[in-house]
């Protein structure tokens, strides 16, 4: 029997890192949702129940900090790992400030999307 593809969603509004990350992550056998916006950030995810979030800091409308909390306050949602990723200098502080589980700089390649992604399914 198949196993089921794991579930990601990609909170980004760059449609360029969308499509790159989600080519890739789909060659991988991911199952990529992607949102453009944080906008009733609980619908969204609930809708997919993803097994891991990418958020991006400058994710309209509230911002990926506020988005990331939003979700760590969700009693259904807060188990799942949130991978901040921002071009910001000081990702870690605004990663830790969010409550992600980790964090990915951009630029970032894809050999270490997929070591960050593979990491945070493992602590679960």
């Amino acid at each position: 029997m198949k196993e089921p593809n794991k579930k990601i969603i990609i909170f980004d509004d760059d449609e360029d890192i969308l499509s790159i990350c989600s080519y890739i992550l789909e060659e991988q056998g991911w199952e990529v949702h992607t949102f453009t916006d944080c906008n009733n950030i609980i619908d969204k995810v609930l809708g997919v129940l993803p097994d891991v979030i990418l958020m991006d800091n400058w994710i309209p409308d509230a911002g990926g900090i506020v988005a990331t909390q939003t979700l760590k306050k969700s009693a259904e949602l807060k188990h799942i790992p949130v991978i901040y990723f921002s071009a910001n200098s000081d990702i870690q502080v605004l990663a830790s400030n969010a409550g992600a589980q980790t964090y990915l700089a951009k630029p970032f390649d894809l050999e270490e999307l997929e070591r960050v992604i593979n990491n945070v399914l493992v602590i679960q």
